[in-house]
C-alpha cells in the first residue's frame, strides 16, 4: 500500500517546482463547472501558454511557504491554478485574457487572485492584466512607433547636407560666407599709348619761363642811356 504521506511530499515538490518556474500563477475558484466546461477551459488555456491544475489547499501552501510566497489569503475553498511556464510559450496577459472571457461566460469561475512574478495581484489586478493588449500586439506598436521617428530622421539627415550645400553656394555667390573671398574690384584697362597729360613738374605753353619774364621787365639802368630828343 502507497505511503500517503509520501504522496503528499511528492505533490508538495511539484507544485514548489511550478512555482519557481512560473512567470504567473493565475489562482481560480471553479466550484459548479461541469466536467464539459472545465475541459473547455484547459484547452484555451493551453492554447495560450498556460497549464491548470488543482491541487489540495493545504498541500499548496506548504510549496508555496517553502518559496517565501504567500498565497493563504487565495487558498479559501475548491482552487484551481493557471501556471505559465517561464521556459515556454506563455503569456500571462494571454492567459488572464482566457479566465476572464471564460468567467464571462460561466459566472461560476471566480478568479481570485495571483502572482505575477514575485507580486501578488488581487482580483482587479487580475482583470486589469487581462485587458492588456497581447504581446504580439505591444511589439508591433513598438516597432511602428520607433520605426516612424527613426524615417523622418533619416530624411532630415538626407536633407540637411542638401539644403546646406544650396545655401553655402548662395552665400558664397554673394559674398556673404564666413571666409569666402571678397569679390574681385573692376581693374582699368591698360593702355598702350604713351601718357601726355601735363604733370605737375611739366610747364605748360601758357605758364611764363624766367626767360620771358626777363625780356618784359624795364630795367632802369638802360632807360637812362638811351638818346633823347634836344629841343
Amino acid at each position: 500500500m502507497d505511503n500517503p504521506r509520501s504522496e503528499k511530499v511528492a505533490v508538495v515538490d511539484e507544485v514548489r517546482e511550478r512555482l519557481r518556474n512560473a512567470d504567473a500563477v493565475l489562482l481560480t475558484e471553479y466550484r459548479g463547472i461541469d466536467v464539459t466546461g472545465m475541459a473547455a477551459l484547459r484547452r484555451a488555456l493551453r492554447d495560450a501558454g498556460g497549464d491548470y491544475k488543482i491541487y489540495k489547499n493545504t498541500l499548496v501552501r506548504l510549496a508555496a511557504a517553502s518559496v517565501g510566497m504567500e498565497l493563504d489569503e487565495l487558498l479559501v475553498g475548491p482552487t484551481a491554478i493557471a501556471f505559465v511556464p517561464s521556459d515556454g510559450d506563455g503569456d500571462p496577459v494571454a492567459v488572464a485574457k482566457v479566465l476572464k472571457t471564460f468567467a464571462k461566460e460561466n459566472p461560476n469561475l471566480v478568479i481570485k487572485g495571483g502572482l505575477l512574478g514575485t507580486e501578488l495581484l488581487g482580483p482587479a489586478e487580475m482583470s486589469a492584466l487581462a485587458d492588456i493588449a497581447p504581446r504580439e500586439e505591444l511589439l508591433a506598436r513598438l516597432a511602428g512607433g520607433l520605426a516612424a521617428p527613426m524615417q523622418q530622421f533619416a530624411g532630415l539627415l538626407q536633407a540637411l547636407p542638401r539644403n546646406f550645400a544650396y545655401g553655402l553656394a548662395a552665400l558664397i555667390e554673394q559674398g556673404g560666407a564666413p571666409g569666402a573671398p571678397a569679390a574681385p574690384a573692376a581693374a582699368e584697362p591698360i593702355s598702350d599709348e604713351p601718357d601726355t597729360s601735363p604733370s605737375e613738374d611739366t610747364p605748360s605753353e601758357d605758364t611764363p619761363t624766367p626767360a620771358d619774364t626777363a625780356d618784359t621787365t624795364d630795367d632802369p639802368a638802360d632807360a637812362g642811356d638811351q638818346p633823347t630828343e634836344e629841343s
